[in-house]
């Protein structure tokens, strides 16, 4: 195998590796197109199959729009839980903690030297 077979070889991997990934791209984005029927979907998916370069390209002329704010919808929503799934498993912060201990203290539910105690762990 000389080196201009390899270069080949290596260029058609890249277009195939890069089908591969808009090919994901599009049926992730069929099956997150919650307007879209059902029988669509099969037949986008039909259409991809069995001519798939061109149904690509149909696609992304006739959908890519639509394909772009699915996509950054699902990145907002995935970001929205992560933040609110941190926020749970952090707690309060130090100011909620000592705002809470005041409010014991207030109540004599802990005394002077709990609540300086409390207020340091918090602090520290």
């Amino acid at each position: 195998m000389n080196f201009w077979e390899s270069l080949g070889w290596m260029l058609w991997a890249t277009v195939f590796i890069g089908y591969l990934f808009a090919l994901f791209a599009i049926i992730g984005d069929l099956f997150r197109d919650h307007k879209l029927n059902g029988w669509w979907k099969a037949i986008w998916v039909f259409f991809l199959l069995f001519l798939p370069i061109v149904t690509a390209l149909v696609y992304v002329v006739a959908r890519g729009e639509g394909m772009t704010e699915r996509s950054n919808k699902a990145a907002r929503d995935a970001e929205s839980a992560a933040e609110s799934y941190i926020r749970e498993v952090a707690g309060k912060s130090p100011s909620e903690e000592i705002a809470a201990a005041a409010a014991l203290l207030e109540a004599g539910a802990i005394n002077e030297e709990e609540f300086t105690a409390l207020k340091l762990k918090v602090l520290s």
